[in-house]
């Protein structure tokens, strides 16, 4: 094969043993690599009604065909597995250095099965497979762990792992690569945990094999010289990269503010980009080869909350600071670094805690059951409950269920905004009707990554969509959707969108996509063919998702039935029962939102 290496490393945990095995050219060419090879085996080996921490469930690290290659940002994988959050669909995504190093095996998927007796690590060495012991290494951090792995093997290797949260079964547990970026929704990390990996070390210098090189590198550097060209021109992404988000959502008043309650913060200066910039960071940090860099590595000096490393982005300052009503960024920037160091969710951890911070001011929960002050705008309680999550401590015990579970316990689960279980992220689906849907409709819960219509409706780009109408959102979510899919799919980050997947010619980004395939596999993929092929990865998702019984699209009551009290978006709610049925139609799926045999007769399933 070409592009995909075509083999896949199979490790038996239970049993300490390792196997290869080829890939179907015809599953490699439908469901096109990543995400969707990745669902494929889950679907086919993985009762969707498993226990997610069961050996059972399967957690499988996928890598796509433009993962390693010269195309811009063809650096992503993907972790699939069932999710202990949400009870349903996992696939998180991450960047870094390791899904290139990881390609670089010469193998494309890694699927981890059963339970080790003990904690272990996985060291691949090319063809050379090891399971070693990690028992040394049991309730170590993330940069100690990696630190110690690269020690153990090779410096020049590349290091995805779990902290104390994963090991303790935290159900927002993350897995942390290169020490600070995170596959971190859905409780990934808890599902490692669960099969006693405490992480996966990779190195080689199998590099993908272009079918046509020359086209393939030309257009790479057409691409990346218009990407580039772009950030250079003043992009806000480059300048202080996602942390200039929250100005822009706090003008629509879709903020999240203090667990939901409003939509503006009134402390939104001193946590937003131009403030990172100027008073913590050192410099851009891009993933590997890429020309955007919107990673961020910065340094709190002194004080504290001094520390050093990666973050914040926009989703950590929405729900640490304004969720948590925290309008101090050296104390948001310090539970970023305690999140990448215990490996936990940022989105999740936040806005749990938030959960908690309401319900302690409403007079719900006594601040002598936590064993201390939890009250909004707390900066010392929220980063102390962090540590106490990711070690399940005391209260954080009870945290570390996630939000849902959680508020649930206390009687009051309509506290808890998330869908499926799992926590939103920053923008308030009351004042972004698209939004809403998307995060009713998304295979993994609540998640802006599983296609971010905010790109309309709140940036603009390529086109101003109004956020609180509701016509045409339909088929706006439906197409990002399938868009985000095949970018996961093929390797590629979804930044790249900006650019090209949502360019005001919206048939130039599946034409380059559809280049970008052809040139490294050899396949005359045409557009038709590689939307074509995400819907199906999307459709599949989606019955994975029903058979393990979670068969409702819906959203919190906050969202539904309480209007925004503040900002621009006053007095809205989210109209998601006005958009469900046309977007059930817009995917072919019936009224309850089964895909019909029509439909997946059409994508071959």
């Amino acid at each position: 094969m070409n592009g995909w290496h075509g083999r896949i490393l199979r490790v038996d945990l239970t049993n300490s043993k390792i196997s290869m095995e080829d890939v179907d050219p015809k599953i490699a060419r439908d469901y096109l690599g990543g995400r969707g090879w990745a669902i494929r085996y889950l679907t086919d080996e993985v009762d969707p009604m498993v226990e997610p921490l069961d050996p059972e469930n399967k957690l499988i690290f996928a890598t796509g065909p433009l993962t390693a290659t010269s195309a811009p940002t063809g650096n992503r994988y993907m972790v699939v597995t069932k999710s202990p959050l949400t009870g349903a669909l996992a696939h998180s995504n991450s960047g870094g250095d390791f899904p290139t190093w990881m390609k670089r095996t010469g193998f494309d998927l890694f699927i981890f099965e059963g339970k080790a007796e003990k904690p272990v690590y996985l060291w691949v060495n090319e063809d050379e497979v090891e399971i070693r012991s990690a028992e040394h290494l049991w309730g170590q951090d993330v940069p100690s762990t990696t630190d110690a792995l690269l020690a153990e093997t090779s410096a020049k290797a590349k290091v995805a792992c779990i902290g104390p949260a994963g090991e303790n079964l935290v159900l927002m547990a993350a897995i942390m690569n290169d020490k600070d970026r995170a596959a971190a929704r859905s409780g990934v990390g808890a599902v490692m945990g669960s099969k006693n990996l405490k992480g996966v070390v990779a190195y080689g210098r199998k590099n993908p094999v272009f079918a046509e090189e020359k086209k393939m590198r030309e257009l790479s550097i057409k691409i990346a010289k218009e990407v580039g060209a772009d950030m250079l021109a003043g992009s806000s992404l480059r300048e202080y990269g996602t942390a200039y988000v929250p100005q822009v959502t706090n003008s629509l008043g879709i903020l999240p503010t203090r667990n939901w309650q409003e939509g503006t913060f009134e402390g939104v200066d001193t946590i937003d980009g131009p403030t990172l910039t100027e008073k913590y960071l050192i410099k851009p940090k891009p993933c590997y080869r890429c020309p955007i860099a919107c990673g961020r590595l910065t340094e709190v000096p002194d004080g504290p909350y001094a520390g050093k490393g990666e973050g914040p982005e926009y989703e950590t300052i929405s729900s640490f600071g304004s969720g948590c009503g925290v309008d101090n960024l050296a104390a948001v920037t310090k539970a970023n670094y305690w999140c990448n160091e215990l490996g936990l969710d940022t989105i999740s951890t936040g806005m749990t805690i938030a959960v908690a911070m309401e319900m302690v001011e409403k007079g719900y929960l006594s601040e002598e059951k936590i064993g201390q002050p939890l009250r909004f705008g707390d900066p010392d309680a929220m980063i102390d409950m962090v540590q106490k999550m990711a070690y399940r401590e005391g209260f954080g015990d009870e945290l570390a269920e996630g939000s849902y579970r959680f508020a649930d316990k206390y009687g009051h689960p309509e506290l808890a905004v998330t869908t499926r279980k799992q926590e939103f992220p920053g923008y308030d689906p009351r004042g972004s009707q698209g939004m809403g849907l998307l995060y009713a409709t998304s295979n993994k819960g609540a998640s802006h990554m599983e296609g971010d219509v905010a790109y309309e409706e709140v940036f603009g780009v390529p086109v101003k969509e109004d956020p609180h109408s509701t016509d045409g959102k339909a088929e706006l979510v439906a197409r990002f959707q399938n868009a985000f899919t095949l970018i996961d799919a093929s390797g590629l980050c979804v930044f790249l969108a900006v650019r090209y997947v949502f360019s005001a010619d919206r048939m130039i980004w599946p034409v380059r996509l559809s280049q970008l395939m052809e040139y490294t596999t050899g396949i005359a993929y045409t557009p038709a063919e590689v939307l074509e092929a995400a819907d199906r990865v999307y459709t599949l998702e989606r019955m994975f998702l029903l058979k393990a019984g979670s068969t409702e699209d819906t959203l919190p009551p906050r969202m539904l039935n309480e209007p925004l009290p503040d900002g621009p978006a006053k007095g809205q709610v989210n109209r998601l029962d006005d958009m469900l049925p046309e977007f059930y139609a817009e995917r072919g799926w019936d009224e309850n939102g089964w895909p019909t045999e029509e439909k997946l007769k059409e994508l071959g399933l």
